[in-house]
């Protein structure tokens, strides 16, 4: 028979796994874990039948090319970032990028502040518009589970 805390335990971790807060890599500080937890109450009310952030989504979305409207140019993270996350990139006028993957970049996503920014430069570079919380969440999932 399972005990009373063996079911809290196992109901606590379904409705964390579901939230996408489980991740498979290298596991976010407090100031991010709340900043995820932002994006994932943002991500709820904008979708009532929102289940989580994906690590999948999160790796379709950092692969995907778009085409620039004014520059008729194709751009995606991958344009600087390369495929890789675990290795450096290069930015379009040539300096360098430390890894996105935090486990090797033990700097990645640890500031929420640095995350904003970067999310507010680079999305309006490649998407022409804000990262939506589904987006961030998804990105940032991807990005802890290498």
């Amino acid at each position: 028979m399972i005990k009373y805390g063996a079911v809290m335990v196992l109901a606590v971790a379904a409705v964390f796994f579901a939230a996408g807060v489980l991740y498979a890599g290298v596991q976010p500080n407090k100031e991010m874990q709340a900043l995820m937890d932002s994006y994932l109450a943002a991500a709820m009310k904008a979708d009532p039948g929102f289940k989580g952030f994906s690590a999948e989504e999160g790796k379709a979305f950092f692969n995907a090319k778009r085409m620039h409207s004014a520059n008729k140019e194709e751009r995606g993270c991958t344009t600087c970032h390369t495929t890789n996350p675990a290795n450096k990139g290069k930015t379009t006028v040539g300096k360098v990028i430390e890894p996105m993957a935090p486990s090797i970049n033990k700097e990645r996503f640890t500031d929420p502040a640095k995350v904003e920014k970067w999310f507010k430069r680079n999305c309006s570079w490649v998407l022409e518009r804000e990262c939506t919380p589904k987006e961030k969440g998804n990105y940032i999932t991807y990005m802890l589970s290498i």
